[in-house]
């Protein structure tokens, strides 16, 4: 979404917010927050590399909208994971 300059943010109900509101929606919103799935550092890196999938599934995947390459590693990444706690 950021990419796409968008977000989630109801702009017009904040600036109805006074600032002890927005103080303690803050807080409230850290103190829920579950840090055991935090994750430290920067996401792991991605390795470029030339492939060569079926046009009908990048058409597809394209015709999704923005961030299609994205969503195509996310599908990957599932299957892949899916194997790994087949083969424990």
């Amino acid at each position: 979404m950021r990419r796409r300059g968008e977000d989630r943010t109801d702009v017009e109900r904040v600036r109805r917010m006074s600032d002890a509101e927005i103080e303690t929606q803050a807080r409230d919103e850290a103190e829920s927050f579950d840090w055991a799935k935090a994750e430290i550092g920067l996401p792991p890196s991605k390795k470029q590399l030339t492939v060569r999938f079926d046009r009908d599934i990048v058409d597809w995947f394209r015709a999704q909208g923005p961030g299609y390459q994205t969503r195509m590693n996310a599908v990957l990444r599932k299957y892949m994971e899916a194997r790994k706690r087949e083969s424990e």
